[in-house]
């Protein structure tokens, strides 16, 4: 079960759930994998609603991997999320919100 206060969001793949948290190792990998190099601008792109399909996909796999799960993007993108892609895109802006959520701010998961 995924601690919220971790950073931890719960994430189906398979029919099996698995823990995503976004360490700051993964925050780096994130950032190697995303074009314009910056979380800041993929947490943009989500507030203006023009978040792309390989920034969830990136953003899911680093959330994994900071887990602790071993799964590349490539083997990510062929798993069955539960939910589908709305749900991915979902999780996707849970994880960045429960990792950047400050102590005392009310969690809404």
């Amino acid at each position: 079960m995924a601690n919220r206060w971790r950073g931890e969001v719960e994430i189906e793949i398979d029919g099996r759930p698995h823990v995503m948290r976004l360490t700051l190792g993964a925050l780096c990998e994130l950032e190697d994998r995303l074009e314009d190099g910056s979380v800041v601008a993929l947490v943009e792109r989500f507030e203006k609603g023009t978040v792309r399909a390989r920034d969830i996909l990136a953003l899911l796999g680093a959330g994994l991997r900071g887990a602790g799960v071993e799964i590349s993007d490539a083997d990510l993108a062929r798993r069955e999320i539960g939910g589908g892609p709305v749900a991915a895109m979902r999780l996707a802006a849970e994880l960045l919100r429960v990792t950047f959520m400050l102590p005392g701010e009310d969690d809404r998961g």
